[in-house]
């Protein structure tokens, strides 16, 4: 029988002979353990369980092929929730944890008062937004779209670990809540944004949905898509806030002047200091 040292060390040094990441053979190996740091330390020389030890391995050889830990495992944290992952829906990012947030404080400064808000997310893949705002906010009335099928399945089975009621509407960015006739006091999208021709990581680019990735040949299409149609969906009193490309602002605020010409916006950027978020705001002082 190997022990953790044993088996730890063996899978390290397959990762660097390939230069893959050595750390992800230790996070795969503390989730399937169910320990932290200290925990293994403690428990360094004992035996692993061989049950755990074969699935450590198979583990290990996904990796080494540049799989993504988070489909090894099969989920990704998110804002601390839970939320199951695939092949068919994009890994959150945790750049994406800081659009939930500024959300989350818009809609307490301007909606503070309000009983109840009508909130969308667009192409909402995992339903990590969807989830996150749901469990950090009861007042939002939450619906959330995508065009695929299997990815509204993932995000369901997400809503149901994670206790959240949303409801999820089928069809292309907008379309489902237009032809519901459904009124946003909040538009969130994280579409997908990189330019059709950009070159990626193999396990991006070989592992993780098209569908989700790319936006066209400028990586804006699906912006467009929601610039023309959000006068179908907003209220009154409104704001949208979207993820985009760290590349991308000069092209967007060129598109919000285009279509929102009296429209107060602003783009912030995350913890590392790229371009990241876009909010919209209408009628909104």
């Amino acid at each position: 029988m190997a022990s953790y040292h044993q088996v730890l060390q063996d899978a390290i040094k397959k990762c660097q002979q390939v230069n893959v990441s050595s750390e992800s053979a230790q996070i795969l190996l503390l989730e399937l353990c169910n320990m932290n740091y200290t925990d293994l330390y403690l428990n360094y020389e004992e035996e692993i369980d061989e049950s755990i030890n074969q699935q450590f391995k198979r583990g290990i050889k996904r990796l080494l092929k540049n799989e993504p830990l988070q489909y090894i495992l099969g989920y990704q944290w998110f804002y601390g929730h839970k939320i199951l992952v695939s092949p068919d829906v994009l890994i959150p990012r945790y750049e994406t944890e800081e659009l939930v947030a500024n959300i989350l404080a818009d809609s307490d400064y301007y909606f503070k008062d309000y009983k109840s808000i009508d909130i969308a997310d667009v192409a909402t893949g995992s339903g990590a937004i969807a989830i996150a705002l749901k469990k950090e906010e009861t007042k939002f009335n939450l619906y959330a779209t995508d065009i695929s099928s299997k990815a509204l399945d993932i995000a369901k089975e997400n809503s149901k670990l994670n206790d959240c009621e949303i409801t999820f509407l089928k069809g292309d960015m907008l379309q489902p809540l237009i032809e519901n006739d459904i009124k946003l006091d909040i538009l969130v999208c994280n579409p997908p944004y990189i330019p059709s021709k950009q070159s990626m990581e193999d396990s991006v680019i070989n592992f993780e949905p098209h569908l989700a990735l790319f936006g066209g040949e400028d990586g804006l299409y699906f912006y467009r898509l929601v610039f023309e149609n959000a006068h179908k969906v907003l209220k009154n009193k409104s704001f949208m806030a979207f993820e985009i490309g760290f590349d991308e602002k000069e092209a967007l605020e060129k598109m919000v002047k285009e279509y929102f010409p009296n429209n107060r916006y602003e783009v912030l950027k995350d913890l590392n200091g790229k371009d990241r978020m876009l909010f919209i705001y209408h009628n909104l002082d």
